[in-house]
């Protein structure tokens, strides 16, 4: 229905219905520097007597801190290792080469017996593989545990426990100890000048004595594959010219370190240190860092099963 007319005036509200409390307003206000986040409040309250504050002076301001957003993707959880354990091993411990007739001990590695331990191999002007390994196993430990795994290593080059060492097999028992979702054992080969590019080694199928690597075989080799695919991506290297054929895996059974492991274990070859080109790489700080990214992309890849 519709009203005209001269002088028609349509109907006014009772005066009283105005006087009810008006609707709370928020409104969000995103405050740069060091301001933070915060909430602008206006609040219309009646105080009790029907009158509404918004009748006698406006609104009202009010600034109070609250919890930043969650930035992170639907779905994507910021920490994607949490609950999951890693155990680094850096190959060859620092103190090593005082330790020449202890290392050199047989101990058992299932199919047979074994050194103790090498001393490792270095570059031609003196770069260890001791403190190569190291440093990018730190750099590994860094980026995991910003992503929520635990770590654990095997030898931190300074621990009085393991002043040499750990023997082979005793690294293979301490990533069988922790239950570790993923073993990663870190080196550098000392082959000839002219070898060239990274290699990650995988565990045969081993069933004698001590050793009964079946279990793992299938789930270490897709770590690995994983591991190599994120180590290209990061540092560009080429898989190896002179062992695995050229697809960056090789497979062995005469490592104690992946005969007497019961977790997903490999080890990683991350280049020649005896080739001038490979030397160049690994004497780097920041090559070092692609490194550790690229192993590290590896595992989230793999305990993530993407």
């Amino acid at each position: 229905m519709s009203y005209a007319g001269p002088g028609f005036e349509p109907p006014q509200p009772p005066r009283s219905s105005l006087r009810r409390p008006l609707a709370v307003a928020l409104a969000v206000l995103v405050l740069g520097g060091t301001g933070g986040w915060f909430v602008w409040g206006a609040v219309a309250d009646d105080g009790g007597d029907g009158k509404s504050t918004a009748d006698s002076g406006g609104i009202y301001p009010s600034l109070s801190p609250i919890e930043p957003p969650d930035l992170a993707t639907p779905g994507q959880p910021t920490t994607p290792l949490a609950g999951k354990v890693v155990v680094i091993d850096p190959g060859h411990n620092p103190g090593n080469f005082k330790h020449t007739a202890e290392i050199a001990r047989k101990v058992n590695i299932g199919t047979n017996s074994k050194e103790c331990d090498t001393t490792g191999t270095a570059t031609n002007s003196g770069y260890t593989e001791a403190e190569f390994t190291l440093d990018v196993a730190r750099r590994l430990r860094t980026v995991l545990e910003q992503q929520g795994a635990t770590v654990k290593f095997t030898q931190d080059g300074d621990r009085s426990d393991y002043a040499f060492g750990p023997c082979v097999d005793e690294r293979a028992r301490i990533g069988n100890a922790a239950h570790a979702d993923a073993v990663v054992s870190i080196h550098a080969d000392g082959s000839t000048q002219g070898n060239r590019g990274f290699h990650v080694i995988l565990p045969g199928a081993v069933h004698e004595g001590a050793a009964g690597t079946r279990p793992i075989v299938a789930s270490s080799r897709l770590l690995g594959e994983r591991i190599k695919a994120g180590f290209i991506d990061e540092t560009g290297s080429a898989p190896s010219n002179y062992i695995g054929g050229g697809t960056g895996l090789d497979t062995r059974t005469d490592l104690g370190g992946l005969n007497l492991s019961t977790v997903p274990k490999v080890f990683i070859e991350c280049g020649n240190m005896r080739d001038s080109r490979d030397a160049a790489l690994l004497t780097s700080g920041t090559w070092r860092q692609e490194a550790a990214q690229g192993i590290s992309e590896g595992i989230v890849s793999f305990l993530r099963g993407s």
